[in-house]
């Protein structure tokens, strides 16, 4: 059974294959809505006003994000630089841009209560950034990797940097200005919850459903979660740590998705889902298994020109050796005896003289053809000369090979060669005929006594056969 076969034979109903298609869908759509079920339950049923302040708690978690993202960050630059996809120089900058802008969130966790808005705008001005940079590299998703210049261009990655400091900046001043306040911080949240959106819509209308784009379409949800968390909660609450946790899932897996794309082949476009290498597979063995055909095919043509005479379709002088090799064996195994004729077209030079050697090589091939017409289904003719010939007789002693070269031999002298070529070619045939066992016990005796007996009949004539 072909690959293509087991493959349909295994293949299921198309109405069980769409169930389980749309069951998986289900189920990934109702993982990347469950933070939206732990921020419904807090917005109903939990009380607002309920508080957990935590200094020392919210420093320790913003540094070992912030040493989380330039980790991540150093692994997808290196992927980039590795593939040059341009969706992993923006998902450098996004990571990169929010670790310059959220560390200082952190670290201002000691002014929460001098200067509220200095604390708070950078997390929102973080997420802004890095949704900004995400939704621009998903729309260079699968376009030609970057030259390798650019991926080494040390003044591009400086210039972002100075990029990011300079909104560390004006966060800074911001902060410090008349127009900070609860609706600027709002504004900020919702603009990085818009463009979160706007990524997962991006991905829908694509149609992206690469193992790695699925991972990134998640964490992109968790990350629009996070943000509507945020607006609906208050500095220290539990919505607004909640917000915290279901951003750092979101990034927890996206770095994930990094990690496997550093891991195998640095690229989010070249791994596949499950299906996709299911059918890859599929395909692939099925090339293999024509490839192998394919082969067989070839290695029988091979063989086949290896031992045959290419000019007469016969078989060649190392097959004929093969066979009588294995014809010793069969009647050393079981007794029976087998003879050799050896064949010699009496003044074959002569044709090829007067005729030229394509009137001669077609006489050969109608020699070949009166052969097998003359002896047994089961013998085996060979060309081991220019007009050379022999006959393996398997199963013959030496009155049936004489009978047998006698209807070799008259079959010879009453055929009309090179007719299908316009001309009318006589030609006769000397042949000598040896038994094994009777005239020797190995390849070389027998084959010497039934050369010797050919040049006997050459020399009685010629158009005889001589088998003692």
């Amino acid at each position: 059974m072909s690959a293509s076969e087991r493959t349909q034979v295994n293949e299921p109903h198309p109405v069980v294959r769409l169930a389980t298609q749309i069951y998986a869908r289900l189920l990934l759509v109702g993982f990347a809505l469950v933070p939206a079920y732990l921020i419904g339950y807090l917005f109903f049923f939990q009380d607002a006003a309920l508080r957990f302040e935590n200094h020392a708690f919210h420093e320790i978690a913003i540094a070992a994000a912030t040493l989380e993202g330039l980790f991540v960050t150093y692994v997808t630059w290196r992927c980039y630089r590795s593939s040059g996809e341009p969706l992993l120089r923006w998902m450098t900058l996004g990571f990169f841009g929010f670790v310059l802008i959220y560390a200082l969130h952190g670290a201002f966790t000691g002014l929460a209560h001098h200067n509220i808005w200095l604390f708070l705008l950078y997390g929102p001005a973080s997420r802004l950034a890095m949704s900004v940079l995400l939704l621009v590299g998903l729309l260079s998703y699968s376009k030609p990797a970057d030259p390798v210049n650019r991926r080494v261009d040390t003044r591009y990655w400086l210039a972002w940097v100075m990029t990011f400091l300079v909104v560390d900046v004006l966060v800074a001043l911001l902060a410090n200005s008349d127009l900070a306040g609860i609706f600027t911080v709002r504004v900020m949240e919702s603009a990085a919850l818009v463009f979160s959106t706007l990524n997962v819509t991006c991905l829908l209308l694509r149609r992206i459903r690469s193992p790695l784009m699925l991972i990134y379409a998640i964490s992109v949800s968790s990350f629009a979660l996070s943000s509507l968390a945020f607006l609906l909660g208050k500095p220290w609450n539990h919505m607004w740590w909640l917000a915290h946790a279901i951003f750092a899932g979101g990034f927890f897996l996206l770095s994930y998705g990094v990690v496997q794309a550093f891991l195998t082949t640095r690229s989010f476009a070249t791994i596949y889902s499950q299906e996709e290498l299911t059918r890859r597979l599929a395909e692939a063995m099925a090339r293999t298994e024509s490839a192998l055909q394919e082969l067989q095919r070839t290695n029988q043509t091979l063989e086949h020109l290896a031992s045959t005479d290419p000019l007469t379709g016969a078989a060649n002088r190392r097959k004929f050796i093969e066979r009588v090799g294995a014809e010793i064996a069969r009647a050393k195994r079981d007794g029976a005896p087998f003879s050799l004729l050896s064949l010699d077209l009496d003044n074959f030079k002569w044709i090829n003289d007067c005729y030229g050697h394509q009137v001669g090589d077609t006489v050969l091939q109608g020699f070949v053809q009166a052969c097998l017409d003359a002896i047994r289904p089961y013998d085996g003719v060979a060309r081991v000369g220019g007009e050379e010939f022999m006959v393996l007789l398997p199963k013959a002693g030496l009155d049936a090979a004489l009978a047998i070269g006698e209807r070799v031999r008259q079959a010879t002298a009453s055929t009309l060669f090179a007719r299908e070529i316009g001309r009318s070619i006589s030609v006769t045939v000397s042949i000598g005929i040896s038994q094994f066992g009777r005239d020797g016990n190995t390849i070389d005796a027998i084959l010497r006594v039934a050369d010797e007996r050919l040049y006997h009949a050459k020399r009685c004539g010629r158009n005889c056969v001589i088998a003692v």
